[in-house]
C-alpha cells in the first residue's frame, strides 16, 4: 500500500506540473504561441529531472515491464488527473477568468474533433513523448537530452497533437463536461500508449537501442 501511495504522490506532482505548464501555454497561445510551447517544455522537462511519474512519459516501457506494472499505470494516471484537478482548483480560487475562458475555447477546438482523428494525434504525441522522455534517458550530453526534450513538447503542442494528461486539466479548467469529453479522454489515453509502445516495440525488434541505462 505505501508502493501505492508513493506513486500517486509522485503523479501528482507529475500532473501538477504539466498543469502548470498548460496554465503558460494558455496565457500566451492567443499571442506568443510558440512561446506558449517553449514554456510548456518547462512541465516536461520538471517531470524528467526530478523522475515524477507521468502517464505519457512511463506508458511507453509498458512492453518491458510484468504484468503488475498495468497496476502501476492505473495509479498514475489517477495521480496525473489529481494534480491536474489541484491546480485547476487554485485557478477557479484566483478567478482567473483569462485563463478559464482560454481553455473554453482551446477544448471546444479539440472536441470538434471526431474520435478517430483524436485517435490519430494522441498517437503522434504518445510518439514524441516516448522521444522527449527516452532521449533524456539515454543521451549523455547534458544540453542535447533538454533540448531533445523540450522540442518534443514543442512540436506536439504547435501541431496540435492530443496530450491526454494535459487535456484532462484543459477539461477540467473548462468544466463543461459531457460523455463526448469523456470518450475523447479515454481515447487519447490509448492513443499516447499506441504511440509510445509502438516506438520502443520498433526499437527492441531492431535492437537499435544503445543505452547507458
Amino acid at each position: 500500500m505505501r508502493k501505492h501511495i508513493e506513486t500517486i504522490l509522485s503523479a501528482t506532482m507529475a500532473g501538477a506540473l504539466i498543469a502548470i505548464a498548460g496554465t503558460t501555454y494558455l496565457f500566451l497561445k492567443t499571442d506568443y504561441q510558440i512561446i506558449g510551447a517553449f514554456l510548456f517544455g518547462f512541465g516536461l522537462l520538471c517531470v524528467v529531472t526530478l523522475d515524477y511519474k507521468l502517464y505519457t512519459g512511463r506508458i511507453g516501457y509498458l512492453i518491458d515491464k510484468d504484468k503488475k506494472y498495468i497496476i502501476e499505470i492505473l495509479w498514475i494516471i489517477l495521480g496525473n488527473i489529481l494534480g491536474a484537478l489541484l491546480i485547476m482548483s487554485i485557478i477557479y480560487l484566483a478567478n482567473y477568468e483569462v485563463i478559464i475562458n482560454a481553455s473554453k475555447s482551446l477544448v471546444a477546438t479539440k472536441l470538434s474533433k471526431g474520435i478517430i482523428e483524436i485517435f490519430g494525434l494522441s498517437i503522434m504525441c504518445g510518439m514524441l513523448m516516448y522521444l522527449g522522455v527516452d532521449g533524456y534517458k539515454r543521451i549523455d550530453n547534458p544540453v542535447a537530452r533538454v533540448v531533445v526534450n523540450i522540442f518534443a513538447v514543442v512540436i506536439f503542442v504547435l501541431l496540435g497533437f492530443e496530450h491526454s494528461i494535459a487535456n484532462v486539466y484543459y477539461f477540467l479548467l473548462a468544466n463543461n463536461y459531457s460523455w463526448y469529453m469523456l470518450t475523447a479522454f479515454i481515447v487519447m489515453l490509448i492513443g499516447n500508449g499506441v504511440g509510445a509502445i509502438l516506438l520502443n516495440s520498433i526499437e527492441k525488434l531492431g535492437r537499435l537501442k544503445k543505452s547507458n541505462q
